[in-house]
């Protein structure tokens, strides 16, 4: 079967990098361009008084965090569509930068085609 796109879905916990920061957007730009993505625009919200919300839209699809910096936690999503662009370098970037104690991650195929 063929599937359309690739979607990640990580549970980090017990994170070590800074969860607090607009920053958080740079980052997840970095980890877009590692797995070879076409950007096309991104956005943060720092929340009071606390936590991140960052996205970046890809011509491929989206990246996404969600952290609680009361808990060391980040909820991260990487859709990524056709096989130009590989997710799993853009989440070892994000591993690498945020150094997650555990991390849970969701492999779901998106659109399969028969």
């Amino acid at each position: 079967m063929k599937r359309l796109g690739t979607h990640i879905i990580a549970e980090m916990f017990d994170v070590q990098g800074d969860l607090n920061t607009v920053e958080l957007e740079n980052t997840l730009v970095e980890a877009a361009k590692r797995s070879g993505a076409t950007i096309l625009a991104h956005a943060s919200h720092q929340f009071d008084p606390q936590g991140v919300s960052a996205m970046v839209i890809i011509a491929e699809s989206h990246l996404s965090i969600h952290t609680w910096p009361e808990y060391n936690y980040a909820a991260v999503d990487i859709f990524t569509c056709g096989d130009d662009v590989d997710p799993y370098k853009a989440l070892d970037y994000l591993k690498e930068v945020l150094s997650p104690g555990k991390i849970s991650v969701m492999e779901i195929n998106r659109g399969l085609l028969p």
